[in-house]
């Protein structure tokens, strides 16, 4: 996807196609994220920005829809949702004006050492540009400071261009763009320069001394200011007749041996804040690449400061010593300066080294590069303080891994290079600037190293198994030279054994991995050393309670924690996220976790974490089934992670008591939230444990909650009925009013018996009290299951209706979502079951928009599959091809195969009612092959085997046909589901047509009609099916064929479905 900005939006997907976002607002609330892309945009500011002065009511709702409008609009997921707010989770080159900024540093980069390059890069930003930047919000208030920024990036490229020109031209050509530039802005002293240069190179030296004559005016009268030393130096020139002056840059800086990679936009962003900021430091943890960024945001400067010079300070071990080391990379001839000996100097003439630096600085406008000043932060800051005090056209860049803490200072952290996402493909991954850098290390150490697609498996594991950090990852590209990218990943764990090799030219504390870790660590205090081990233990980062409660203890007062937590983040070795939390490296993560088992404080601080995130889970679950359960959702999985952790603590040390009161409070989290399969196999290793367990009214929450988990997660009926018999068992005798869930374990066990005996009349009585139970929760959950079982059972279609408005209703009182959307799909179905398909699509849209705010999964993808399908018979096939594409989107994100199997399904079955047999058998195949190497429901499958056995019978292949739809039907009696019986039922009738049997086809159709209970209008091939057999038997002989399948019931039903013979 491309979004361009520097004129009206423009959106393109991948292949070109424009993308239409309609709507000032849209575009607003678009421009006000890909501002920042990658990057969180708060609520508030969005709400802000969008909408001014005049927000509506519920602002926060508003923003919610108008996100909502967006992430359909745009033809990949890119807003993600955060507890702070949203992010267009894009790279910043995907939008045309960061584009124009890395390609503006770039150019200004390579103006001084090849022109024709920096010309060409530079012509290439400028075309981005087609019209006035953000035209859509020119006039809003926060689009006036990216605007002018923007308008003068502009002019500086523009003249950067002409610059690269120069050397390759007469100058004629470039006169009469930089006349029209100087009527423009008379007292743009470079621009006239250039002008000047331009005469002069085309032979009208008296112009250009003309020029310079007019802006010498110019300046006088409305500034009352002399042109700058370069332009009276031009002008001399000028005078003389000599070579037009190329005023050489005064540097020491080296060029670089390794190509410079995946940092393009931070050498945008930095090059611009030197200047109106004085001193700017670059902060972040060791082996974060601030050194380089820093040297190449100084050679991006050269051609504007003229005077750029880099002091190293890593081998400074003395504060003292500072200003010697600053002199000797000057290569300024000071005797007097004798480095910190000049302190204890008797001589009569010793002056303060700093005094004489600063003076020798005082009038030159210079870029001082200070790097590496961690260690010696106080002495490099006051320094620093002092020359800028005094010399006013002086610049500075500091590198530490901590702030210098002064007046005055710009931070820029240099974080992680973006990681790829697991499980990306080649192609897909190759666009990340950490993959990039470590393809082109391992290229240069191992000549022919190719990515293929299974290389960039292991080296995708490689890059986020290393943070994106740079230093790391060239580490690991080293050992390229000798192990494969599958031997370097699988021995990660082993990191500090594993990445050591460095360059012999670079530190010695960054030849190896642990060797930078071990330089941080020496530079800490006691408390620092103790926060930061235990810090360790979190998985996924922690907030300020968590690490209060787990850390503090054993001579570190919790009342400490938050300010010596604030010096680990000043020193680079903890991360404060856009959400708040703080994080650590996983290099740092592994070293604090081997200083806390040295300290002997493993065991100790580990059950701390365990009994905190245990305590969060027993806190949120009840929450969890209230209208606060997506702020409680968010909560929780902030800390998914922490919590899997704790819980996995407590299965490795055996404690089945604590592994079974982590189950009861999160298996409704999982379920929830999208994470079935996970948290059944977490529920299965829970009570496969021995040993000591919960108490029984825990216990008996976490069997159901099992059991939940089993049906819906792993797909393994027999293990549900298993838990719930156990669920049941351990319910007895405790009070009932304990827990919801343990008001339902009966029922649910009820039902999930009647549901595996289908010729057994229906035993609902623990359901029956249920939904008149006082807890509105309660109540809509067993009004939903007596529902589902009457229709599973295929009858009572009226009372399921009742109840389920009746649920929905309940669930609407409480503020569930996920009763909300279930019962609202329910409905739905019965309503199009009637044939009402368009009052059902709106159903749909209702439960697929409160639904989106719990998951992105499996479930959510059927519900879009399901509204794709009403639209598609409905006539409206932009809408249906649009929901079907959400649909997709939504499956390759989470990768699931169930989720990717459906929209297989969907994408075939939808080809083939159009009468697209060929992509549909590629789209069929590929379904029926995902549903066969996961755990899907019996009924997904039968649904598979009939489409492809309506698609066998459309391409006249009458054996392949019967032998999907045979296939089908035993799928469906798996099940023990009369509604997806009676759907392959209609199958088989297509297939007795074919064989010239339609009686046999009215029969079927009839037992389809008697086991669902009623007809299906929805189902658009029973529709067709129907009808063809009318048009065969004609009305009247049509009903009494059907009649005679009428009578049909779940026991009967096999001996009606014969397969008609050839």
């Amino acid at each position: 996807m491309r979004i361009a900005m520097l004129g009206l939006v423009d959106v393109r997907a991948d292949d070109g196609t424009p993308v239409e976002i309609t709507g000032a607002r849209l575009r607003t609330l678009l421009i006000l994220l890909a501002l920042d892309p990658g990057r969180v945009v708060t609520g508030a500011r969005l709400i802000d920005g969008v909408w001014g002065d005049d927000p509506p009511a519920e602002a926060t709702n508003a923003l919610q829809a108008l996100v909502s409008r967006l992430r359909r609009a745009l033809p990949e997921p890119a807003v993600e949702s955060t507890p702070a707010g949203y992010r267009l989770a894009v790279p910043p080159d995907t939008v045309d004006l960061h584009r124009f900024e890395q390609l503006a540093a770039l150019g200004r980069a390579a103006l001084r050492t090849d022109p024709r390059r920096a010309a060409k890069v530079l012509r290439e930003a400028e075309a981005l540009w087609r019209g006035p930047a953000l035209a859509d919000t020119a006039n809003a208030a926060f689009a006036q400071a990216p605007l002018a920024r923007l308008e003068e990036r502009r002019l500086a490229v523009r003249g950067d261009r002409i610059e690269a020109e120069l050397p390759g031209a007469d100058g004629v050509e470039l006169v009469a763009e930089l006349e029209e530039l100087v009527a423009e802005h008379p007292l743009h002293e470079r621009f006239t320069g250039l002008l000047m240069r331009a005469l002069h190179q085309a032979g009208r030296s008296g112009d250009a001394l003309a020029v310079h004559a007019r802006i010498r005016d110019a300046l006088a009268d409305e500034l009352g200011a002399n042109p700058s030393a370069e332009l009276a130096a031009l002008h001399l020139e000028v005078l003389r007749g000599g070579e037009t002056p190329q005023d050489r840059p005064h540097t020491n800086l080296r060029a670089g041996l390794t190509s410079f990679v995946g940092r393009d936009t931070d050498l945008a962003k930095v090059s611009a804040l030197v200047g109106p900021s004085r001193l700017v430091t670059l902060t972040g943890p060791g082996g974060s690449g601030k050194t380089r960024l820093a040297t190449e945001v100084a050679r991006a400067l050269l051609e504007e400061m003229r005077d750029v010079w880099l002091v190293e300070l890593a081998p400074v071990s003395d504060g003292a010593d500072l200003p010697q080391a600053v002199v000797s990379a000057l290569g300024l001839r000071m005797p007097a300066l004798l480095g910190s000996t000049l302190a204890h100097s008797t001589e009569p003439e010793a002056v303060d080294p700093v005094d004489r630096l600063a003076a020798a600085l005082s009038t030159r406008a210079l870029l001082l590069v200070l790097d590496n000043c961690e260690h010696l932060i106080g002495p490099a800051a006051a320094l620093a303080n002092r020359l800028l005090g005094e010399c006013p056209r002086l610049r500075v860049l500091a590198t530490s891994r901590e702030p210098l803490g002064i007046t005055g200072e710009t931070l820029w952290p240099v974080d992680p290079l973006p990681l790829p996402p697991e499980g990306a493909s080649r192609d897909q991954a190759m666009r990340f600037p950490s993959m990039r850098l470590l393809a082109d290390r391992a290229s240069a150490v191992r000549p022919g190293f190719a990515v293929d697609d299974r290389t960039a498996l292991h080296m995708i594991h490689i890059c986020r198994a290393l943070d994106g950090m740079p230093l790391a990852i060239e580490l690991a590209a080293a050992r390229l030279r000798t192990m494969s990218a599958q031997q370097v990943a699988t021995r990660l764990d082993d990191r500090f054994r594993l990445l050591t090799g460095g360059s012999r030219l670079t530190l010695p504390r960054h030849q190896t991995l642990r060797a930078v870790v071990d330089w941080s660590w020496d530079l800490l205090g006691d408390a620092e050393r103790t926060l930061l081990r235990r810090l360790a233990v979190f998985a996924g980062g922690s907030t300020l309670e968590a690490a209060e409660q787990v850390c503090a203890g054993a001579g570190l007062p919790a009342v400490e924690v938050f300010d010596v937590l604030s010096a680990l983040l000043d020193k680079s070795l903890v991360l404060l996220a856009e959400d708040g939390r703080y994080r650590m490296l996983q290099t740092i993560k592994a070293y604090g976790l081997e200083r806390l088992a040295d300290a002997g404080e493993t065991d100790r601080v580990r059950w701390a974490h365990v009994e905190h995130f245990g305590r969060l889970a027993e806190t949120a679950e009840p929450y969890l089934r209230r209208a606060e359960q997506l702020d409680w959702i968010d909560r929780l999985d902030a800390d998914k992670d922490n919590l899997n952790a704790a819980l996995r603590t407590a299965i490795a040390a055996g404690e089945t008591r604590t592994a079974e009161w982590f189950l009861a409070n999160l298996g409704w989290y999982w379920w929830l939230h999208g994470h079935k399969v996970e948290g059944g196999e977490l529920a299965a290793e829970v009570l496969a444990m021995t040993g000591e367990g919960a108490p029984a009214e825990v216990r008996a929450v976490a069997y159901g909650m099992a059991a939940l988990l089993a049906v819906d997660g792993l797909r393994d009926a027999d293990k549900a009925l298993s838990f719930f018999t156990s669920a049941v068992a351990a319910a007895k005798g405790i009070d009932p009013g304990t827990h919801p869930v343990i008001r339902l374990i009966g029922p649910l066990d009820e039902v999930m018996h009647s549901l595996g005996r289908p010729t057994e009349p229906l035993r609902l009585n623990a359901i029956e009290v249920l939904t008149e139970d006082d807890d509105p929760w309660v109540c809509g959950t067993a009004q939903a299951l007596r529902a589902h079982a009457f229709l599973n059972a295929g009858r009572l279609h009226a009372e399921a209706e009742a109840d389920f408005r009746a649920a929905l209703g309940s669930f609407r009182a409480v503020g569930d979502r996920w009763g909300m959307s279930f019962a609202l799909c329910s409905l739905a179905d019965l309503i199009a079951w009637r044939g009402d398909l368009a009052g059902a699509a709106e159903l749909y849209q209702e439960a697929i928009l409160v639904f989106s705010q719990l998951v992105t999964n499996e479930d959510l993808t059927r519900y879009r599959l399901r509204l794709a399908d009403l639209l598609l018979q409905l006539g409206r096939t932009a809408e249906s091809a649009a929901m079907l594409a959400q649909a997709r989107r939504g499956a390759d994100r989470s990768g699931m195969p169930e989720g990717l199997a459906r929209v297989a399904h969907a994408t075939g079955d939808f080809a083939r009612r159009r009468g697209g047999l060929d992509p549909a058998r590629a789209d069929l195949a590929r379904a029926a092959v995902l549903a066969a190497h996961t755990s899907v429901a019996p009924q997904f499958r039968a649904v598979i085997e009939a489409s492809r056995g309506y698609l066998a019978t459309a391409a006249g292949d009458p054996a392949a046909a019967a032998a999907h739809h045979a296939t089908a039907f035993d799928w469906a009696l798996k099940s023990n589901d009369a509604p997806m019986i009676a759907h392959v039922l209609v199958g088989l009738a297509e297939l007795s047509i074919d064989r010239g049997d339609p009686r046999h086809a009215a029969a079927l159709l009839g037992a389809s009609v008697a086991i669902r209970g009623v007809p299906d209008l929805s189902f658009a091939d029973g529709v067709r099916v129907e009808a063809a057999t009318r048009a065969a038997l004609g009305e009247e002989l049509f009903a009494e064929s059907a009649a005679r399948g009428a009578s049909a019931t779940m026991d009967t039903v096999r001996e009606l479905a014969v397969i008609p013979a050839a």
